[in-house]
């Protein structure tokens, strides 16, 4: 596309958030490093869990571990880095930028196909539950997921070849604390014209594909739970959904309002797109725990199960002492 594609700049320079004075760079540091245990012992937490507790061995749960490798993922990749910025060093090498690059949109890529399946999951079991153990099984749901990690790597891989595609030459000041697509190919010293026609068709692909199956499996469920005379089952069912309805805009909604703004080649200011950003990428992946497993029936009676049988182990050594 560019045949003297040259790139003369060895090292990139965060800008993160403007506006704030250096003195707090380090309590906002110490913030962000919060948000990561946070993030990293909720997911990891549902992973040990789910891997030791063979009565969760089940679809919903394998979907929910991955959902949490990919959460997990995108916050090592992105907030680490975040945390050097305001501790040490706001400064990146190319190479680990365009890596980072990679990285953030592949762990975003997978979150969005696994909420798909998840849709899916939550579809056959309530529109179609006689059907369920037949159409969904451990085997189907690891075969499906093991599909979708790996074409999200080449999808990606196409992604970064059109950042390294162009030339870099001249600024070198990313308007975000971390790399992704169009904080680094909007400093290409060339016209990218040619370029968003392809980048927005895959994001509107990765984005919208899933979407639109998820507004179509959820409109099918709220049919189908209309229909149940239980004035509380209804209710019931709507209180497991609402959760899932309320990450699922929170993921896709700002999104898509940033790559069509990019699209048409509208910059917002950087703060309020560090802002969106953060928004749709780490609020879901911190918060994702909290909606999919310890608001899950199974899930909270598993865990009053297992502390009630170790108080009773604890209260049985005190009475033997």
């Amino acid at each position: 596309m560019y045949k003297n594609r040259t790139t003369n700049i060895p090292e990139f320079i965060l800008q993160g958030f403007t506006g704030i004075s250096a003195e707090y760079y380090g309590l906002l540091g110490t913030f962000f490093l919060f948000i990561y245990l946070l993030l990293a012992s909720g997911n990891i937490f549902i992973l040990v869990f789910v891997a030791c507790e063979r009565s969760l061995q089940k679809p919903t749960y394998i979907i929910f571990c991955n959902l949490a490798i990919s959460d997990l993922g995108f916050g090592t990749t992105t907030l680490p880095r975040i945390i050097a910025k305001y501790w040490m060093s706001d400064i990146i090498s190319f190479n680990s930028c365009i890596t980072q690059l990679y990285l953030v949109h592949y762990f975003g890529t997978c979150s969005s196909f696994l909420m798909a399946l998840m849709a899916l999951d939550r579809f056959v079991a309530i529109c179609n539950p006689l059907r369920y153990p037949v159409l969904i099984k451990n085997s189907s749901i690891v075969f499906l997921c093991s599909v979708l990690w790996i074409v999200s790597l080449f999808i990606l891989g196409g992604t970064t070849s059109l950042a390294l595609s162009v030339p870099y030459c001249g600024p070198n000041i990313i308007r975000h604390c971390y790399c992704d697509y169009i904080s680094v190919i909007s400093l290409a010293c060339a016209d990218i014209t040619p370029t968003k026609p392809i980048s927005t068709s895959i994001a509107m692909t990765i984005l919208w594909g899933p979407l639109f199956y998820i507004i179509f499996s959820y409109v099918a469920i709220i049919i189908s739970v209309m229909k149940i005379s239980s004035k509380e089952g209804r209710y019931k069912t709507f209180l497991t959904c609402a959760p899932q309805l309320l990450i699922i805009c929170l993921y896709y909604l700002p999104r898509s309002i940033v790559y069509m703004a990019f699209a048409v080649g509208y910059y917002f200011e950087a703060n309020l797109n560090i802002a969106l950003v953060m928004m749709y990428s780490l609020f879901p992946a911190l918060i994702n725990p909290l909606i999919y497993c310890f608001r899950t029936k199974e899930i909270k009676d598993t865990l009053m199960r297992k502390l009630k049988q170790r108080q009773l182990r604890v209260n049985g050594k005190t009475i033997l002492t």
